[in-house]
């Protein structure tokens, strides 16, 4: 096959994605202090990533050197597993967010645990159970016509997923809207009791506020384009407008780390004390709330 630079590009950026998700995976599954749920899903939503990038590369290396059609089944199948996986972890760490302000008293607690294991093993198997449709014979390697703008998935599989994308897009956008509200809430109520200047609330709502609106719009901005073009293309459509719209989809996966892993102040320790020996013992370990993350 003649090398396509979209394919070079992507494999590229699958081995950016892969080696920055591998250090979150590494950081978070093998240090003891990060045991609390909210590291659990950002531990699952950088495996998720990890996966998607090792996608990715395999799915250039066996197009370009070892074709086959099993092989792309299962490439195929390991990239939709992967990207459901990292949007539905996306939605579990929203749901934590929302959880750790709406019942604050009562997150720390086994109830919380529980909940969070509840919520990966739904991840992961319905994440699963996407991936294993084309396996499993619902592919359009016998029927062309059934292609949609991703081969070899069909054009229902495809709709199917970008519903479910946008089920998920509509149920974060809600949380966080209430998360805004908490929010805003609670540093009014703040500035009321420690007799704050007005400036001061404002200052610290329009923080928060802009927080959200960058964690949603990188969500949205990354991932919409692909959903509405996998409703509106079809096996006839030019390859260059899949490519466009999936580009950007696989770059969510690579600014995931920043805005959910290496933002946080306790990551960002083990890091230093792991690159440079920078990490002062003087400095205690604590543990940020979901919504600081």
């Amino acid at each position: 096959l003649a090398l396509n630079p979209w394919d070079v590009v992507l494999c590229v950026s699958g081995t950016v994605i892969s080696c920055e998700n591998a250090i979150v995976v590494v950081v978070i599954f093998y240090s003891p202090a990060f045991r609390a749920p909210m590291f659990l899903l950002i531990g699952s939503l950088a495996t998720a990533d990890l996966l998607a990038g090792l996608g990715l590369i395999l799915r250039f290396a066996f197009v370009y050197f070892s074709p086959s059609e099993a092989v792309s089944l299962v490439t195929v199948g390991l990239l939709v597993t992967s990207f459901t996986a990292s949007v539905s972890s996306l939605l579990t760490i929203t749901i934590d967010r929302y959880l750790s302000l709406y019942n604050a008293l009562t997150y720390y607690s086994e109830r919380t645990v529980t909940r969070t294991y509840i919520m990966l093993v739904l991840t992961w198997g319905a994440s699963i159970c996407y991936g294993l449709l084309p396996v499993a014979g619902w592919n359009c390697l016998k029927a062309p016509s059934t292609c949609s703008i991703v081969k070899p998935l069909t054009k229902n599989h495809l709709v199917i997923l970008s519903a479910s994308f946008f089920t998920v897009f509509a149920a974060m956008l809600q949380l966080y809207v209430r998360i805004c509200r908490v929010v805003c809430r609670h540093a009014h109520q703040i500035a009321l009791q420690r007799h704050f200047l007005a400036g001061s609330h404002y200052v610290t709502t329009r923080k928060g506020i802009a927080t959200l609106a960058v964690v949603l719009g990188a969500f949205a901005a990354c991932w919409l384009p692909f959903a509405v073009y996998c409703l509106l293309g079809d096996a006839s459509s030019p390859a260059l407008y899949t490519y466009a719209t999936l580009l950007p989809a696989a770059y969510n996966s690579l600014i995931n780390p920043v805005i959910y892993a290496f933002r946080n102040q306790e990551i960002q320790k083990v890091l230093w004390t792991v690159c440079c020996g920078c990490f002062s013992p003087t400095l205690p370990f604590r543990s940020r709330s979901p919504t600081d993350v």
